[in-house]
């Protein structure tokens, strides 16, 4: 198998409508610890978002789009409220499944929604920042084009896309250290195949345009990052 080039055909499991829903739910409610070890948001928190939160000298209100189980949401919040920065939180998602697992997880400051962000911008919601994690590989090129146009114009500041950067180390790696995770769950099958969809950063910034800053945050992350128009 070759990992030169993005494998866009791929489907995950979990995003069949039909797929367990045991598996979903144990797969979300382990997300908490993937993302933990495999994410990088513990150094773009420290690096990009912190800072953006800081320089606003008020009150912030952060969208997490595709915010699944809510773990990162979660993380998040904690991170803000150690540094006493005032922060309400919203997460997006817009697969009902994800609900439950995600109000779990609910506290205050903190709002889960079955939405999307064009029916946020329809709405004409805005935000001080907005980020997302683990979503741009799931999307066609024109999806990737309105989800990315979408952000910008919800945010009155920063937008933060972070995601899996693709190579034979983060495969390979991966198919090992998620292996005590995985029983249960979708996250040995699915995480791979992330890999195979996702984006070498050059890819994703010739995808996403001018506008976007596209950088390689760790040897298996890629993160985008761009300034809103609201």
């Amino acid at each position: 198998m070759s990992l030169s080039v993005r494998d866009a055909e791929l489907v995950e499991l979990m995003d069949d409508p039909a797929c367990d829903p045991r598996r979903l739910h144990a797969t979300l409610r382990r997300f908490d610890t993937v993302n933990r070890l495999f994410s990088g948001w513990g150094a773009t928190y420290r690096r990009v978002l912190r800072p953006a939160l800081l320089g606003l000298d008020r009150p912030a209100r952060v969208l997490d789009l595709g915010s699944g189980g809510g773990d990162l949401v979660t993380r998040l919040a904690r991170l803000s409220r150690r540094d006493g920065l005032d922060v309400t939180w919203v997460g997006a998602d817009p697969d009902p499944r994800s609900l439950d697992v995600a109000r779990a997880r609910a506290a205050p400051g903190i709002e889960f929604r079955v939405t999307d962000a064009a029916a946020l911008r329809r709405a004409g919601e805005t935000f001080d920042v907005v980020i997302s994690n683990h979503v741009l590989h799931h999307l066609s090129r024109d999806e990737l084009a309105a989800f990315a146009s979408d952000s910008l114009a919800l945010s009155r500041g920063r937008v933060i896309h972070s995601d899996i950067r693709r190579s034979r180390a983060a495969y390979g790696l991966y198919a090992v250290a998620v292996t005590p995770f995985a029983p249960g769950t979708f996250l040995r099958t699915d995480g791979l195949r992330s890999i195979r969809r996702s984006y070498l950063p050059r890819e994703l910034g010739d995808a996403l345009g001018p506008r976007w800053r596209v950088e390689a945050a760790s040897p298996f992350r890629v993160l985008a990052v761009g300034n809103g128009d609201a």
